[in-house]
């Protein structure tokens, strides 16, 4: 694989901001409706995954999967949505992760190209909120994929509709599945946190800070 990369594809939760608590309170609301339970822990299973895998996974959890038609299924998880969406009008440009903004303007000082890859069909509400959808030639949501991730769907899309080869992206995620994600597309991939799942990224980085232009230029 080349050192000369040219594009990076972020995630959008846990990389540019962190929104998992909106989605954890909205989730845990339906879940206490429907009479289900569950703390953050089972939670974190829930993160980079789509919404209606979301819904199925806390329905198997309360053993009411097979309660509800396709239909039913789709209100319920339209109306989380709907919950999230009134969470996430509280976020601002101050709710951009540590180290992010500088991070986007000195890869667009560096003429690298920028893209998004989200599971969240609210990317472009969340990152117009954040002040920062300039700094993204092209955002991939979950509205525009068939698969979600661990297919790598997402960033293969991102990086046809910015024109980069795929080997010649850099994926930046902070899920295990979204890291799954990149190396299937043939990227390379950069791991955020401290959870021993994402040790199958090429880097793993324990926070947002650690990620500068130095550091992409000195991959190989």
């Amino acid at each position: 694989m080349s050192n000369q990369f040219e594009a990076i594809i972020f995630d959008l939760d846990g990389v540019i901001t962190d929104t998992a608590e909106y989605h954890y309170l909205a989730w845990k609301q339906l879940g206490e409706e429907l009479g289900i339970t569950f703390d953050r822990e089972f939670n974190e299973t829930l993160k980079g995954v789509s919404r209606m895998d979301s819904l199925e996974r806390i329905l198997e959890l309360g053993n009411r999967q097979n309660d509800f038609t396709k239909e039913e299924k789709i209100a319920l998880a339209t109306k989380k949505n709907d919950h999230y969406v009134d969470l996430i009008q509280k976020i601002t440009p101050k709710d951009v992760l540590p180290g992010i903004k500088e991070f986007l303007q000195q890869l667009k000082d560096a003429n690298f190209k920028i893209a998004m890859a989200s599971a969240s069909k609210n990317a472009f509400i969340v990152t117009e909120s954040l002040g920062v959808q300039h700094y993204f030639e092209h955002i991939v949501d979950a509205a525009k994929v068939k698969y979600s991730k661990p297919h790598p769907e997402v960033f293969l899309k991102a990086a046809e509709a910015i024109g980069v080869d795929p080997e010649k992206c850099i994926g930046v995620e902070d899920a295990q599945a979204g890291v799954t994600a990149i190396n299937e597309a043939n990227m390379f991939s950069i791991a955020i946190g401290t959870d021993s799942g994402l040790s199958h990224a090429n880097v793993v980085l324990n926070s947002t800070v650690e990620l500068t232009l130095e550091l992409i230029t000195n991959l190989k």
